[in-house]
């Protein structure tokens, strides 16, 4: 299982290995079309050299290129990063690497090669790289508006320093992120903060702390943590640089990054194309199946609907329409006390759970042993709202009678239809605290391969019926 810093990693070298594809294309674009170049310049017709011929040179080229971008940053930042930096930063690397190229030619007596292919094909790698960067960068921000994004944001410092650091943000940070509350930490209120946090289901807080107290940031970036809420604290403060993989830049200035969940990377856009991909064909394939369960509902329990709808809370608390099959009688919700009441509660904690619920009519059971009363849920997951894996959705009511701050950062990614607990046990759990220390162990440890391994795993739960209630 890979950590946030590997997943990140991964990510980089994808691009890198795409970069360095482009790289060779522009060499053998330029050199197609040598023959053309020449005669637009009143050159003599050579005809095309041949890439065999500049061998050496795309030895240095091709994985030279990828390589200085990283160390220029060309890949980080992708989201807020402007056109105009992505230039700069593709200048000097083209830059660099004409020099490398120079002293090859010099120093090591390399046969020189065509100067109008050479030229031509700098400029036509520059260009095929700065569009793959527009296209990515594009691509995230898309990714970002469909799944939620605005992000809201809330800003925390003295009233003056937030004022700042607003009027400082760029128009790329602007326009996905919503500002939902200016928090005055001058006139300190953690209680006052948390429901701020809880109420707006915040993203991320920005700390704008060059004059706040140490003791202040340190207690709000706990509690970021607990809720797995991103914290960005200013660095303006910070005289020397500091050595941290979390640091990042807005509107100029130095920001401390603590991040408790995935980072938007090409694992996360794989993950949402994977959701909706495999939802679609999954009900497609499982068509026959709603089919049964329609019909089946009707005549179990006429006159009453066959799908039923929830409020659930999604992503950082955002509610959201759930469905599922009906698998309760009509006043279902109303008797929840009283079965609370009489049957009690198997499942510690805010969560009801309860294996022989007297409100489930018997065909429902048949439906709620196979997990067929789950499939509608695949809806969500085309919708945007679910993903195929990840921590159970919860009623908004059991939600709001959460003990511990901490256990919101469930609320930190998006809910899915199965994960670790569901997949090994299913329903077996009773404890509360089991099944958060479960779900924030998947969020830690999140990737594309623990996703796939925990569908394979959900599978054979689900055809063994194995826990279900």
């Amino acid at each position: 299982m890979f950590g946030s810093k590997q997943r990140e990693q991964f990510s980089i070298q994808a691009l890198q290995l795409s970069d360095a594809f482009l790289v060779w294309l522009s060499f053998w674009l330029a050199d197609e079309f040598r023959p053309q170049l020449r005669a637009l310049f009143g050159m003599e017709d050579a005809g095309k050299i041949g890439l065999y011929e500049i061998s050496w040179l795309l030895f240095i080229v091709v994985p030279f290129t990828p390589l200085i971008l990283e160390l220029l940053g060309f890949y980080r930042n992708m989201m807020r990063k402007t056109v105009a930096k992505s230039v700069n930063q593709m200048l000097r690397c083209l830059a660099l690497i004409g020099v490398i190229v120079a002293v090859a030619v010099v120093f090591f007596q390399m046969a020189p090669s065509s100067r109008i292919v050479l030229t031509a094909a700098f400029l036509i790698s520059g260009v095929l790289l700065l569009i793959r960067d527009a296209v990515v960068r594009s691509a995230l921000r898309k990714s970002a508006r469909d799944e939620g994004y605005r992000e809201r944001v809330v800003i925390a410092g003295a009233p003056d320093e937030i004022k700042e650091l607003i009027e400082s943000m760029p128009e790329e940070v602007t326009d996905y992120w919503e500002v939902v509350k200016e928090f005055d930490l001058t006139a300190w209120n953690l209680d006052a903060l948390e429901e701020v946090l809880i109420e707006h289901s915040v993203h991320r807080v920005i700390i704008a702390a060059r004059g706040a107290v140490f003791r202040q940031i340190s207690r709000t970036v706990e509690l970021c943590e607990k809720q797995g809420i991103e914290a960005w604290v200013s660095a303006g403060f910070i005289r020397t640089q500091v050595s941290r993989p979390t640091f990042d830049n807005l509107g100029g200035q130095p920001m401390l990054v603590l991040r408790a969940t995935p980072e938007l990377s090409w694992a996360l856009l794989l993950k949402g194309a994977m959701d909706r991909v495999g939802a679609f064909f999954f009900i497609l394939c499982t068509s026959p199946l709603w089919l049964f369960a329609m019909i089946g509902i009707r005549l179990a329990s006429p006159g009453a609907p066959v799908f039923f709808r929830q409020d659930r809370a999604g992503k950082y608390g955002k509610t959201f329409k759930m469905w599922k099959f009906r698998t309760m009688v009509p006043d279902a919700e109303a008797k929840l006390a009283e079965v609370k009441e009489e049957v009690g509660n198997e499942m510690s904690g805010p969560v009801f759970k309860l294996e022989n619920d007297p409100r489930v009519f018997p065909f429902a059971r048949f439906l709620r042993k196979w997990s067929i009363d789950e499939l509608p849920q695949m809806l969500n997951v085309l919708t945007g709202d679910m993903s195929l894996v990840g921590p159970r959705p919860l009623p908004v009511y059991e939600v709001k009678e959460f003990e511990k701050s901490e256990h919101r950062r469930r609320l930190s990614v998006k809910p899915g239809i199965t994960c670790t607990w569901q997949a090994g046990g299913r329903n077996t759990i009773t404890e509360w605290e089991d099944w958060v220390k479960m779900d924030l162990e998947y969020i830690d440890n999140w990737s594309l391969w623990l996703d796939i391994k925990l569908l394979l795993m959900t599978v054979p739960a689900v055809l063994f019926g194995k826990g279900a209630k």
